[in-house]
């Protein structure tokens, strides 16, 4: 269970692949403090310590992992956005994310507004996905209030702090990103359309 909420960049140091599997090196300031069978959120996708050492760190993302992420597109150099698994008794400054991706999307527009930025994504039409104004969004791993909901597509305000500190000043147009729909949104659209 994660927050949303970045911790620090990690630079790919890395990838080799394994049958369909590809394995992740991780550059770090956070490899000293993990150990091997940690959960780590990357771009939002919850991922297996596997190797530690100590300034970097393995992570091994199988099949369906690369079929609905993009760290299939990943490049030796990129930067991802890093999260530890949340503390319980913590306080929850984002909100519930579970680093389970359920699909990409595109970035499709950024505009920047006197010092902040507002970047509008479009996600696939063939599925039930929906977003909702004012409601959560996870972004490549960052936790997010959605700005406009629209049918298969939303935008998001990044302040200057989240686009420094995450890889938000990487994306461009035509950037494919990792979505965590609000997990309270989908059991109530479950419930609604039943079982």
């Amino acid at each position: 269970m994660f927050t949303g909420i970045i911790e620090t960049l990690g630079e790919v140091k890395k990838i080799r692949k394994e049958g369909e599997n590809l394995h992740f090196e991780i550059g770090s300031s956070l490899a000293a403090e993990l150990k091997v069978d940690q959960s780590v959120a990357h771009n939002g996708v919850c991922l297996t310590v596997v190797e530690v050492s100590p300034a970097s760190y393995t992570v091994t993302a199988i099949k369906e992992t690369l079929d609905k992420s993009n760290l299939y597109d990943l490049s030796v150099g990129d930067l991802v956005n890093l999260e530890r698994a949340m503390i319980m008794g913590a306080r929850l400054d984002g909100h519930i994310v579970q680093g389970h991706v359920d699909e990409t999307a595109v970035c499709s527009k950024i505009e920047e507004e006197d010092g902040s930025w507002v970047f509008t994504f479009k996600y696939s039409s063939n599925t039930d996905n929906i977003t909702i104004e004012k409601g959560s969004i996870t972004v490549n791993g960052v936790s997010l209030t959605v700005v406009n909901s629209r049918k298969d597509e939303f935008s998001v305000a990044i302040i200057p702090y989240t686009y420094k500190n995450t890889n938000f000043k990487d994306i461009k147009l035509g950037s494919s990103v990792n979505l965590e729909f609000d997990v309270v949104g989908k059991y109530v659209k479950r419930i609604m359309s039943g079982y």
